[in-house]
């Protein structure tokens, strides 16, 4: 039996960093160990303290711990992809956010910036509780506004995946386990993202 424990994953970095920063990355397959709900309150208290525009926090979650009803109702609003590893998970949670800001006459154009912000704070708790987390872009959204009640005014944004780093390969497709098996980490440079002078179009 393969153990993703197995895979050290390698991050070149070329600049020192944290620890917690460079040991982070976004496993499909999990521990079984559980999660207690009072480790999701610890979760949601570091992403309570991260800021944002006019402190509105527009961040709203949604969260379940596994074998439960909420954990199932959110797995249900996943794409087909992500539903094949993330019942993997421990703990799934959705990510929406307020759209608009002063008693809803302006749009706030910083919602999703500060929803990233908040889940910043996250991970890196997370990160140092062993917990790793894998965030999700596929979700049906739709679904999951009228799953859970969200009004207009909310746009549902992503969803995580946790759980404790570890657990077999095997629960995986075969295409996700040679992924889950790459040692070494890519980023762009940060000469292609980052300019002292001009914007380059570096695409």
């Amino acid at each position: 039996m393969k153990n993703s424990t197995t895979v050290n994953k390698q991050t070149p970095t070329e600049h020192p960093i944290l620890d917690s920063i460079k040991n982070r990355w976004s496993p499909r397959t999990f521990a079984d160990t559980p999660i207690s709900e009072s480790d999701v309150q610890v979760l949601l208290e570091a992403g309570r303290w991260a800021p944002s525009s006019s402190n509105i926090q527009p961040w709203r979650i949604i969260w379940g711990i596994k074998g439960t009803e909420m954990y199932d109702r959110i797995f249900d609003c996943l794409d087909e992809f992500n539903q094949s590893w993330a019942g993997n998970s421990q703990v799934l949670w959705i990510n929406a956010f307020k759209k608009t800001m002063k008693d809803g006459t302006k749009e706030n154009f910083h919602a999703l910036h500060d929803l990233g912000l908040f889940m910043g704070n996250v991970i890196h708790q997370a990160n140092s509780m062993g917990i790793a987390s894998h965030q999700m872009a596929g979700l049906q959204f739709k679904k999951a506004q009228s799953e859970f009640n969200f009004t207009e005014d909310y746009h549902v944004a992503t969803a995580v995946a946790f759980g404790y780093y570890g657990g077999s390969l095997d629960n995986l497709p075969e295409d996700l386990q040679r992924q889950e098996e790459q040692k070494m980490r890519k980023r762009k440079n940060i000469t292609e993202f980052a300019f002292n002078g001009n914007f380059k179009n570096n695409s």
